[in-house]
């Protein structure tokens, strides 16, 4: 029997206010419900293009009740989409909002939140976990800011497995190990505690147990709600837990750079572990225990890898004349992480993982 390791207990965790619905069909059933619960009447569903069709079905649920349907969401929530978004909230005269679809359009949402103040209600299509957190991101100029505010955290998350049925196996792959690396993150930040802990183990092994059955059998309603059940968990953790090196690395290299949220994640996430592993052993021991490893760092990059997704920066279409600015963008800022943040430390992270080197080897 493998017994968890002993530490002395000092922490604060705080628990923040939500409610999750998790079923199959809960998009068009329990959403309306939950509308009528926060007494809303006029609300403005937003999503992406790609997540048209069920943020429709989700409107014609909703009947009266629907104010509109905004279709404009994109990734990391430029300031000139998020300030459309408003426009049409107020001119709709919406007294809520819902979000249907991935992070992008959670994102919407909550820059929506954030500007007006509105009830935000998310309905995720896919693993990002960011409906689970009070962190918002918009991206002005190549840079993408984030921030936490209690306004923008949902008041209500709806999970239906069902929405997640026709996520592309590649684009589910990235956007599971994106929600892997909230869980890791959230191991070794400075205000984890054991509740996180415990979320963070079990959201890992649950993700990291159902990919290989989504990526086998991709209408499989069993896998994809095991994803969907590790995804609010992985996204628990990062709600309660300040984001470190690997948050920071993925939020310039999309910002600034333009490279795809889920895709950066995959790749990086592997290569800061093994950046951070010897700093965070306990983290590392959990994580070992989860996917039942040795090597957690390989075995988070073959998982990924294996299901088909890319490996290297390169392929993301980072530049290799761009990595020493980015390297030193990341250094240039204070945020906790258990390794002390270099400009050559990080630089030889980000070289491993555009040139696609085992993590942990050279140049980490």
């Amino acid at each position: 029997m493998t017994t968890r390791p002993s530490a002395p207990l000092d922490f604060t965790h705080e628990t923040r206010p939500a409610r999750v619905v998790f079923r199959s069909g809960a998009s068009v059933t329990a959403t309306p419900k939950e509308a009528a619960r926060l007494a809303l009447h006029r609300v403005l569903v937003v999503c992406g293009g790609r997540g048209a069709d069920a943020a429709h079905a989700v409107a014609d649920a909703l009947g009266d009740s629907c104010a509109g349907v905004h279709t404009g969401a994109r990734m990391h929530v430029p300031v000139d989409v998020a300030d459309r978004a408003v426009e049409v909230a107020r001119e709709t005269g919406a007294d809520g909002c819902v979000a249907v679809g991935g992070g992008s359009a959670i994102g919407l949402g909550k820059a929506i939140a954030l500007r007006t103040g509105l009830p935000l209600i998310a309905v995720p299509s896919t693993y990002s976990g960011s409906e689970m957190t009070s962190v918002w991101g918009l991206t002005e100029q190549g840079v993408k800011r984030t921030g936490r505010d209690p306004r923008v955290q949902p008041r209500c998350v709806v999970y239906d497995p069902d929405l997640t049925l026709g996520l592309p196996v590649p684009l589910s792959v990235t956007s599971g190990v994106n929600a892997l690396a909230h869980a890791v993150e959230a191991l070794y930040a400075p205000d984890a505690s054991p509740l996180v802990s415990l979320m963070a183990e079990e959201g890992v092994r649950a993700m990291a147990g159902a990919l290989p059955g989504v990526a086998a059998d991709p209408a499989g309603p069993q896998a994809r709600a095991r994803a969907l059940y590790g995804a609010w968990l992985c996204g628990s953790c990062l709600g309660a837990t300040t984001m470190g090196l690997h948050h920071k690395l993925a939020h310039v290299l999309g910002g600034t750079f333009g490279l795809p949220h889920a895709e950066t994640h995959t790749v990086l996430l592997s290569y800061t572990l093994a950046h951070n592993a010897a700093a965070a052993p306990e983290a590392v021991a959990v994580l070992a225990r989860a996917m039942d490893t040795d090597d957690v760092p390989r075995a988070l990059r073959e998982l990924a890898g294996g299901l088909g997704a890319p490996r290297t920066l390169a392929e993301l279409g980072l530049r290799e004349a761009d990595l020493v600015r980015a390297a030193t963008m990341v250094a240039a800022e204070s945020y906790p992480n258990p390794r002390e943040v270099t400009a050559n430390g990080v630089l030889g992270l980000l070289t491993a993982a555009y040139e696609g080197w085992e993590p942990g080897g050279q140049g980490s």
